[in-house]
């Protein structure tokens, strides 16, 4: 018994959550990140409106993240944390409530589900695209990708006839390394749904 109690002590903290879940860029990211550590710890399960309540949010929040998000889920979640508002017994579970509400009245969620992440965090809405223009075929990004996406020949002395270097976007995981060592920047983020450059 002594030993379930101290384990109890090192369970992370709502603040320390939230404190984490605010470091994330994209709000919707914060709020599943934040739900699913208070599920990991502080959740005690003792009242239904929290513990169903959070295990649903986690499910819609995934699908807004991952690109396959509709209206259902934004009016699931503003009912879901309206419920939890209402009728948890602590203050955790209605700080948790709190977190999701609080962008509600924004479009964020909204615009995940017409096709967008407003900070391009959600790896769903981006993509990596080399620009022939400024590419100097020089190889460093097919160096730095360990998953074989980046395609092309590096560049030598008197020889032609090389293949333009591309990013094969099925076996590209948004690593972000072959844009970080391009000397030239010409890896750029586009925004699926516009295909147009996004900042990062």
């Amino acid at each position: 018994m002594a030993e379930l109690k101290a384990d109890k002590t090192n369970e992370p903290k709502v603040d320390d959550i939230k404190a984490a879940a605010e470091e994330k860029g994209c709000p919707v990211q914060k709020a599943k990140y934040y739900i699913t550590e208070f599920l990991s710890g502080p959740m005690c399960g003792r009242c239904l409106p929290c513990s169903l309540g959070s295990y649903e949010a986690v499910v819609r929040l995934d699908r807004l993240v991952e690109g396959s998000g509709r209206e259902a889920d934004i009016a699931a979640l503003r009912r879901i944390a309206t419920e939890m508002l209402d009728g948890s017994m602590c203050k955790k579970g209605k700080d948790t409530a709190k977190f999701i509400l609080d962008w509600m009245d924004t479009d964020v969620y909204r615009e995940h589900i017409e096709g967008r992440c407003p900070d391009q965090k959600c790896l769903a809405f981006i993509e990596y695209r080399v620009v022939p223009e400024k590419c100097t075929m020089c190889g460093l990004c097919k160096d730095a990708c360990h998953y074989g996406a980046v395609h092309g020949d590096k560049s030598k002395p008197f020889l032609s006839g090389y293949r333009p270097f591309e990013i094969r976007q099925k076996k590209c995981v948004k690593c972000d390394e072959c844009r970080k060592v391009c000397p030239e920047e010409a890896i750029v983020i586009l925004d699926i749904k516009k295909k147009e450059p996004v900042g990062v």
